[in-house]
């Protein structure tokens, strides 16, 4: 009797279909709302932004070089995209928030704590992802696509504006999709749907699957790119699996005290 009075006392975490539903609409108004916010003020400050992006190109080229457009609308078209992709970025502290809180309404309160942890993780990994390529890997990439196209094919590379912008961009949004590695391995390893042994044991299915996945996401990319992507994956998944590591290692031995 005793039980089942203390069942009843236990409230009903359970979601319905149509309560999940309404959820997600609601968080995706709310993260659409804060993008449109963003990318209306990178619009005012897409200059400076189309500057920031171009970095990589005069640090290879020169000083004196300058990206052509060669149809009348590439610059405005462009300039569009670029602020859509900047607005991302700026936004993805409140998209990334939105994500995780409709993640947290299917979890329990003990596991909704790894979503609190995660959240501001995630923004943060997704920006360092970003500037990573920027400052990191966008040059090398570049010298290394201006060598090939000097040194074994002879010809000259003059890149235009709408198609340099949209490799920087992509490869942007790639990089910090992919940096969210570690905090999802470590969300699947504290809820309990992935232990250390298992993504140990998993290390060659998951070499193969991430040259699949940079593959795919680099496409019609040099070999270079591919790798330079694919590498920090593996050294991200390694990262969560270490991460998923200390975290057993700290509640075995709470369990011990």
């Amino acid at each position: 009797m005793a039980a089942a009075n203390s069942k009843e006392r236990l409230p009903n975490y359970t979601m319905s279909l149509g309560d999940h539903l309404e959820e997600l609409r609601l968080r995706l108004i709310l993260a659409i709302a804060g993008l449109a916010v963003s990318v209306i003020m990178c619009l005012f400050f897409g200059r400076t932004i189309v500057t920031f992006i171009e970095i990589p190109y005069i640090h290879v080229m020169g000083q004196g070089a300058r990206l052509q457009s060669l149809a009348p609308s590439d610059g405005f078209t462009t300039y569009m995209e670029i602020s859509m992709i900047a607005g991302v970025v700026i936004a993805s502290p409140w998209i990334f928030y939105q994500l995780w809180m409709f993640v947290s309404a299917g979890l329990y309160p003990h596991e909704k704590r790894y979503v609190y942890l995660a959240a501001p993780f995630s923004a943060i990994l997704f920006i360092i992802g970003a500037m990573f390529f920027i400052f990191a890997i966008a040059g090398i990439t570049l010298r290394f696509l201006v060598m090939f196209n000097k040194e074994f094919l002879g010809v000259a590379s003059n890149f235009t504006f709408r198609n340099y912008v949209s490799f920087i961009a992509t490869m942007m949004l790639v990089f910090g999709i992919a940096f969210q590695t570690p905090i999802a391995i470590f969300f699947l390893n504290k809820t309990g749907l992935l232990s250390t042994q298992t993504l140990c044991r998993s290390r060659r299915f998951v070499i193969l699957g991430i040259v699949v996945v940079a593959a795919a996401a680099t496409p019609g990319s040099d070999i270079f790119s591919l790798f330079a992507l694919a590498i920090p994956l593996y050294l991200l998944f390694e990262l969560g699996i270490l991460l998923s590591y200390f975290a057993e290692r700290k509640k075995k031995l709470q369990s011990i005290r």
